[in-house]
């Protein structure tokens, strides 16, 4: 038995898994394509394009073995196991982790590298020291309350000279206008957003050297922009984040806009070494 936790449940509120595999059974008896599960399993901003970027600064001959942390529906593992990765996804929610799987199994990536799924906190990654060639972030530590010590963890499970990539949500200039709910949260609760400098600092305390790092949030604005008009058609889409959020994404979504136009959060994409 999975023990409860504030934070998955927050994620698993609205979780409709059995009702999202007979919607992908029903409209895509062949198997889904990655494109046609990233409504669903993308649920970043950005969508599948900032996930190709993000596996685009690793390489998969050198970075093969590669930690996903807070992989959620898996869109980022499916990717990278396409591109030649290994891939093994970590995520504190459980139903999360069950859905992940069960969307796996469904889509046809034949020559892919075999995925590993793994329920766990990632303040205490259930893995031994040196056992990844790079660890990922995507919209994932601004739900941990303890980035130190989960950095540390990703420090501890890396190889000598692995990398560490995140496509990450910061605070902005405005973050106390920041509105919610979110995806990531309903309240102040669960949103742990660093600064930017912070972050950065906070990698290198933690024994990382900084390579790369961009502050694309003028292009996730525009992306979400996009996003917020498909949402509000009247068209019901095959695949959308309210399967998992609920009804409360239509505000969730609205309030992403808001907060990036106001300069309540950024979208930042950072790698590191060790």
């Amino acid at each position: 038995m999975i023990p409860s936790n504030p934070l998955a449940d927050h994620y698993q509120r609205a979780l409709r898994a059995d009702e999202v595999l007979a919607q992908i059974d029903a409209h895509y008896p062949a198997g889904p394509t990655l494109h046609q599960l990233a409504p669903l399993d993308q649920l970043h901003i950005g969508g599948v394009a900032a996930s190709a970027r993000l596996l685009n600064l690793l390489n998969p001959t050198t970075h093969r073995q590669v930690l996903d942390i807070g992989a959620g529906l898996g869109g980022l593992m499916r990717l990278g196991a396409s591109l030649g990765f290994q891939m093994t996804g970590l995520d504190i929610t459980h139903g999360f982790s069950a859905l992940n799987r069960a969307l796996s199994s469904r889509v046809n990536q034949s020559d892919a590298l075999p995925l590993a799924w793994v329920t766990g906190d990632a303040s205490a990654l259930p893995f031994a020291d040196n056992s990844f060639d790079a660890v990922l972030f995507q919209h994932s530590l601004l739900n941990m309350p303890d980035a130190s010590r989960v950095l540390a963890e990703s420090r501890r499970v890396l190889r000598s000279g692995g990398q560490i990539v995140m496509h990450e949500v910061v605070s902005g200039p405005n973050v106390a206008q920041l509105r919610y709910p979110v995806p990531w949260a309903a309240s102040s609760g669960h949103s742990h957003l660093l600064t930017l400098v912070a972050l950065n600092r906070l990698l290198e305390v933690s024994g990382f050297t900084l390579q790369h790092v961009e502050d694309w949030s003028h292009t996730a604005l525009e992306w979400r922009q996009h996003q917020r008009q498909k949402e509000q058609a009247p068209r019901q889409a095959v695949l959308s984040p309210q399967w998992v959020f609920g009804e409360r994404f239509l505000t969730m979504g609205k309030n992403l806009v808001d907060n990036l136009a106001n300069d309540a959060i950024k979208v930042v994409e950072i790698r590191a070494c060790c």
